[in-house]
Parts: C-alpha cells; structure tokens; sequence
C-alpha cells in the first residue's frame, strides 16, 4: 500500500495536496461529518425509551445529548489546532478510532452515568473529525469551482445528516432497539478508515499555531459547569449550593478566558474578531439558530412519545416535513446567498422561525396533524435558510488570512447553540411549563431576525467558499 506524501509546500496554510482520487477522498472526509451531525439529532428519537431502560428523569436525558455537544464544542478548535501541527490525516484517523469505540461502547451501556461518560469519548473523536476532514478538502479541490462543487456536496451532506437522525433514529429504535443509534456508526467509521488509509494526504501547516492549554482549559472550566447549572438548577434548585457554585466557577472561567484570550499572540480563539459587527453577528445567529434546532428536537421528542403515545417510528416520520425541506432549502439559499446577498435568506429565516414555534405553543396532545406539520414546515424552511450564509458571512467579514479560524469558530458556535437549546429547553419541560420553551424558541427567532437587519448591509454579496481561504472552514 503506498503511503500518502506529507505536502507543507503551496499555499501557507494547507498546501497542495495531490489531487489522489479525489471523489473517494471527498466521500470519505464527508462520510466523517455525517455520522458526527448524525449523533446530533439520531439520540433523540430514542430518549424516552433510554429513560425508561435506564431509569433516567428529564436531566439525565439532558445529559446523554449534552455530553456529546458540550464536549464537540469544547475541542473543536482544539482538535483543528492538532491537525495543523501533527497532520491532519493522523488526527482523522484517531478521530474515527476514538468515535468507533465510544460509538460501540455507547451500545452497551449498563447505566446513564456510563453512557453519558462514552457519549463524551464519542464526541472527543467527533472533535478530531470535522475541523481536519474540511480542511483536507480545502487542501485538495484547489481550482475555484472544484472547490464549489465540494463545499456544496459538505453542505448537502449536514443536511442530509440532519434529515436522515430521526427518521433512521424512530426506525433502529422501534425494529432493532435503542443501542442500534449507536451502533449503526460503525459499518460507516470501518469504511472510511479504511479508505482514509488508501486515498487521504497527509497535510499540515508549515507555520502551525501554538497550542493553547490554558485557553482549551478555560473553555472546558466555563461551558461544562454553566451548562450543570443550567440542567440541574430546576431540580436540585436554583438556590442549592452546588448550582450556585458551578455557575459562579463559569462565569469567574468565562470571563478569565476572554481576558487571557485578549492578551495571548496565538490564542485558541481571538476574541478581537467579535469586534466586526458582522462577525459577530454571524456567530450570534449561529448559536441561536442551533439552540432553537436541538431545543425543538428534544422538546417535540418528549412530546410526540410522552404526551401524544406515538411510536419513536411514529415520531420520526412526523418531523420528516422538518428535516426533509432543510435539505431541499438549503443548496437553494446558497445560490440565493451568492446573488443576493444573505440579508435576504437571514431575514426569512427569522420570519419563519419565530412563526414556526408560537404555531407549535398550543398544541395539546390531540391537536391534529396538519397543525403541526405547520409548525414542522415553518421550522425546517427557517433552518434551511439561516444555516448557509453563517460560514459565508463569519468568513467574508475577516481578512483572508484569518478565514480558517473565522470559519472555526462559527462551526464551534453551532455546537454552542447545541448545547444551550438541550439545557435551557429541558430545564423549561423540567418545571412542567413546555409551551414556555416554545414561546422562548419563538424569541430566538426574533433575535435571529433583529440580528440579521442590524448587522448584515443591505445588497450585500458575500463570497461562497471558493476562494483559497487558507484554514478549517465550516457549514
């Protein structure tokens, strides 16, 4: 078997990769970010069922989604960092090795803590996946439209990723069993190992970054007690010790890893790009828009199972009208972005996400279907809109040379968004006030569309990834 060549030669940061079956190559870098989105949304069809095998209340269904999307959104940068420094066909291949197990782990779990502990070793491999996978791409298809063409296909890809979690999510649970979620990752990691061996080059950067320990340690010290407040405050308490305690250790790390960021010459994240109101307010829509996706999954999940008595089949075929027109919407907003500008795309979007869930506010568990495939309809056309001009936008307000870590960073801000919609949304069905968590959806909506009027110019036109932007860009 021929050894892929290591290329630091060509451009600064990625290099010419040799152009080595390209389409396999692409399916394979791709094949990584659909089992890594697919964990997103695939659990949450199976969460009551888990509950109920498992003997876990609201928070510990919390915790099994929570753990995955805190932990990719703690390492992301990270892992990216790692791929510039020791190649990125090395961190892709540890990354499969890492999701295959804990994928495989997860499968046999006896208890809640034990699988909440392996969905973070699943997500710790995901981490490793992404930033490394875009990356190679952006290093191999390097004429203009190739490169179009392939972030096109990475697009369709998460859409596609997004669609297919809870329909295959209702259909392994109810045929096979709830442990099926996990184990159906493994036929796509062998695969893609195994191609990656024959088809991926081994890229770095010739100027690598240092790595920032006290920065990653600052993030981790910030998001995973927040989000513990956040979970366990309605049960344990809002006034109880240990909450109290976990949300002062965030905000006291929050704020010490913007301080320390602002000094550091190659720091994990920069916080002098949030000083573009673009970019800011691309990473703001960002983490809204993923906070009202995940909050519906896990909201209209305990719904549909809990208070209407429908099958995990039942329910995934329910919010097919969701996930299938986001990968219909989607190709469509990148070539309106491309024309138009994304002011357009994002002001739809906030129209038809703060509309999709007051449709949704009042639906008692006999409420008739057409009601809420309404409300499904509205949510899927809305997320479909908002997610292609975020990379493009976060991307287009900085200088080329800092391209890769914009794009990062709005990739890490979906996970965010993840990560906040499962905490803040569960801890609203917590208390017993669910139409709360749909009335709060409905405000990330309109937050999404006064951001989108404030920070995005009028006929404005934004570049689709296609220029030679140097770094780990994201969808």
């Amino acid at each position: 078997m021929t050894t892929p060549t290591t290329v630091r030669a060509g451009h600064p940061e990625l290099g010419r990769a040799p152009r080595r079956r390209p389409r396999i190559l692409l399916v394979t870098c791709c094949s990584a970010l659909f089992i890594t989105s697919l964990d997103n949304t695939i659990v949450n069809v199976g969460l009551p069922t888990i509950g109920r095998d498992l003997h876990a209340g609201v928070s510990g269904l919390q915790w099994i989604v929570a753990a995955y999307t805190l932990v990719l959104a703690s390492f992301l940068l990270l892992a990216g960092s790692l791929g510039d420094r020791f190649g990125r066909r090395r961190m892709f291949r540890a990354g499969l090795t890492i999701f295959g197990v804990g994928s495989l782990m997860c499968g046999f779990a006896p208890n809640l803590p034990s699988l909440i502990v392996l969905r973070a070793v699943q997500a710790i491999g995901g981490a490793m996946l992404q930033p490394n996978a875009l990356s190679t791409i952006t290093g191999v298809f390097v004429e203009p439209r190739e490169r179009a063409r392939a972030i096109g296909v990475w697009a369709a890809v998460f859409g596609a990723s997004a669609a297919a979690g809870p329909m295959a999510g209702g259909l392994l649970v109810g045929g096979l069993g709830w442990r099926w979620v996990f184990w159906v990752n493994l036929p796509i990691v062998a695969a893609a190992y195994g191609l990656s061996a024959r088809v991926m080059p081994e890229t770095r950067s010739p100027d690598p970054r240092r790595l920032d320990g006290v920065g990653q340690v600052l993030v981790v010290a910030a998001l995973a007690p927040l989000t513990y407040a956040i979970i366990e405050g309605p049960s344990a308490g809002w006034g109880s010790p240990g909450v109290v305690l976990s949300g002062t250790v965030g905000a006291i790390a929050l704020a010490a890893f913007v301080a320390v960021e602002r000094r550091r010459a190659q720091p994990l994240l920069d916080v002098r790009l949030f000083a573009s109101p673009r970019f800011a307010g691309a990473i703001g829509i960002a983490v809204l828009a993923f906070m009202i996706l995940s909050g519906f999954l896990f909201l209209n999940t305990l719904y549909l199972q809990d208070a209407r008595g429908d099958t995990p089949v039942m329910a995934g075929l329910l919010v097919l009208p969701a996930t299938a027109v986001i990968v219909v919407v989607s190709p469509l907003t990148g070539r309106l972005v491309a024309r138009r500008g994304p002011r357009l795309p994002l002001t739809a979007a906030g129209i038809a996400l703060t509309a999709g869930p007051l449709v949704l506010v009042h639906a008692a568990a006999t409420a008739p279907y057409c009601q809420l495939a309404a409300g499904y309809l509205l949510l899927g056309i809305g997320f479909g809109l908002v997610n292609p001009p975020i990379t493009n936008i976060a991307v287009a307000a900085m200088p080329a040379a800092r391209a890769g870590v914009a794009s990062a960073v709005a990739t890490s801000s979906r996970q965010i968004g993840n990560v906040l919609g499962v905490a803040v949304i569960g801890s609203l069905v917590t208390i017993d006030h669910p139409h709360v968590g749909w009335y709060l959806l409905a405000g990330c909506g309109a937050a999404i569309l006064t951001t989108a009027l404030a920070t995005t110019p009028r006929n404005s036109r934004l570049p689709i990834l296609t220029s030679r932007d140097g770094g780990r860009a994201g969808v």
